[in-house]
């Protein structure tokens, strides 16, 4: 229940209630509060909050929510949740594609009754947590639970790795006629590129902090490649400029600090903004969303240049906004627009040195 800028939505109406009433409260914000509220009164310590929403620093955001909620409730409350009360950040890392009707009919038939939603899943999982736990915790290693002293690192690592290959695989695969990541990845020129925008990212990320980029890669390959999955390429692409901004744009912004070239990074940029432009022509009209889909399709009938293009979208997508390495990267995914305009994929992929099969 958080507003538009990100704090507590305190004009929600069951946050109006459960601070009118806080003895039955609706919400997670009052539940937690009210428990911790009891326990202190009854001279017992508090017990940890392990957040697991699939989010970046969860365990921070909701232990600033509940200070919020609990401030409304009086200082003295919120003092204690905010000294005395541990919200450890945790991170899981597992592909699941969107349900399916044939899937729905796959597992109803095997079940014998009908499931309206069933959850299709990649075999592998895997989940980090922040060791934080004042009153002691189950010994979670033993079942493969990664315990560490920042989640920070490894969710860099998801986001920059995992998800921002997922986009590439999305969008170029989207351009050159792939349905899912699968039939994307066996190409062996996006393979390649892929590869190649792994080790520019790779670079942002810390060197100490018990990273294993090569294990990290080589697992992601196998999972890319696992044909029973069959994410769809369609469904990766949705929201791309809420995404590439953590996925991608920050990596690329780090490269540049560093003197480094982004060139792998700033083709993902443009191949979602030829994605987009694609969509009623080469892609069916609605093939993905983007909350910037009606200022984007407004863009398209101004017919702009590559670089006149990228900067509108940097601007309205709010892109490296005030960073000193946006005009570079500006002109980074003009050229790749351009040549994905003039080219397509093939253009794209001969420029970074890439060859794609003859066909």
């Amino acid at each position: 229940l958080r507003a538009a800028g990100g704090g507590l939505d305190t004009a929600h109406p069951d946050i109006v209630l459960d601070l009118a009433d806080p003895r039955t409260p609706r919400t997670a914000h009052g539940f937690l509060v009210e428990s911790l509220a009891r326990r202190r009164a009854a001279g017992i310590q508090p017990f940890t909050v392990l957040c697991c929403d699939n989010l970046p620093a969860n365990g921070a955001t909701l232990h600033r929510l509940l200070v919020e909620f609990a401030a409304l409730r009086g200082t003295d409350l919120a003092r204690h949740i905010a000294d005395e009360v541990a919200f450890p950040s945790s991170m899981v890392d597992r592909i699941v594609p969107a349900t399916t009707d044939a899937d729905r009919a796959r597992i109803s038939g095997q079940l014998g009754i009908e499931d309206a939603w069933p959850v299709m899943t990649e075999p592998f999982c895997q989940w980090v947590v922040e060791d934080d736990f004042p009153a002691g915790r189950p010994d979670w290693e033993r079942f493969g639970v990664t315990m560490v002293g920042d989640v920070g690192p490894f969710e860099d690592m998801k986001l920059r790795l995992l998800n921002g290959s997922h986009s590439a695989i999305a969008y170029l695969g989207l351009l050159s006629g792939y349905e899912t990541v699968d039939r994307a990845f066996a190409d062996p020129a996006i393979r390649q590129f892929v590869d190649g925008l792994w080790a520019e990212a790779i670079t942002t990320l810390p060197k100490d902090a018990g990273l294993d980029t090569a294990d990290y890669t080589a697992q992601l390959a196998k999972r890319y490649s696992n044909t029973a999955l069959a994410h769809r390429t369609a469904q990766i692409a949705n929201d791309g400029s809420q995404k590439l901004p953590q996925r991608i744009v920050a990596s690329a912004m780090e490269r540049m600090s560093a003197g480094a070239p982004p060139a792998h990074l700033m083709l993902v940029v443009a191949a979602w903004i030829a994605a987009c432009e694609a969509r009623g022509e080469a892609l069916p009209e609605s093939h993905f969303t983007d909350p910037l889909d009606l200022v984007l399709a407004a863009l398209d009938t101004r017919h702009l240049s590559a670089g006149e293009t990228v900067a509108a979208v940097f601007d309205l997508a709010g892109f490296a906004k005030g960073g000193a390495e946006r005009l570079t990267l500006i002109d980074l995914a003009a050229a790749h627009l351009e040549r994905l305009r003039q080219g397509g994929v093939a253009a794209a992929f001969t420029a970074l040195g890439i060859q794609c099969a003859k066909t």
